[in-house]
């Protein structure tokens, strides 16, 4: 860990049955939402090497988003935050080439943050000291999002790279 980058990497965060639920919501469920994103970063707006990937928002603007959103209020209990900011799921599609998409903040202010893995793969996010933490299935990153961090997709035999984003207090 260098100077200035604190992170806490937890493996088998949630209990065996709570990760069965939230597996079969979002891996499973035929019907469960996801939502195009045509673009990962603000600057690839312009490129034609641009990756896109769905998302589903189960909190914004601090009220629930989702009829989903109950699936998920383990994951975030175990969090024990004193307020919630977003709840979002991530859906990086195998694309068949790698890419590290732009370092970002998912907002400007500090707080904290838990980059929950739903699959492993061969994915992660990747921190501004360049240390890459490996999507893992039931595995959390802790960190403060207010820091420069980037997300990459898969290329491995998995169809997507899946995970929960939690910005909380």
């Amino acid at each position: 860990m260098q100077e200035g980058i604190d992170y806490k990497v937890i493996d088998n965060f949630l209990p065996e049955d709570e990760m069965v639920k939230l597996e079969n919501l979002i891996l499973r469920e035929v019907e469960f939402p996801w939502y195009y994103q045509p673009n990962i970063s603000f600057k690839e707006k312009e490129s034609k090497d641009a990756l896109f990937y769905m998302i589903h928002l189960f909190y914004n603007n601090y009220k629930p988003n989702s009829a989903y959103f109950p699936f998920v209020v383990p994951l975030i209990n175990k969090l024990k935050p004193s307020a919630l900011i977003r709840v979002k799921a991530n859906f990086y599609p195998n694309q068949n080439k790698s890419k590290l998409n732009e370092m970002h903040k998912d907002y400007p202010f500090k707080h904290k943050g838990a980059i929950f893995s739903i699959n492993t793969c061969n994915g992660g996010t990747l921190l501004s000291d360049k240390t890459l933490i490996k999507s893992v299935r039931n595995r959390v990153l802790l960190f403060d999002p207010s820091n420069y961090h980037d997300s990459t997709n898969c290329t491995d035999n998995n169809k997507a790279r899946i995970n929960i984003n939690v910005n909380y207090y």
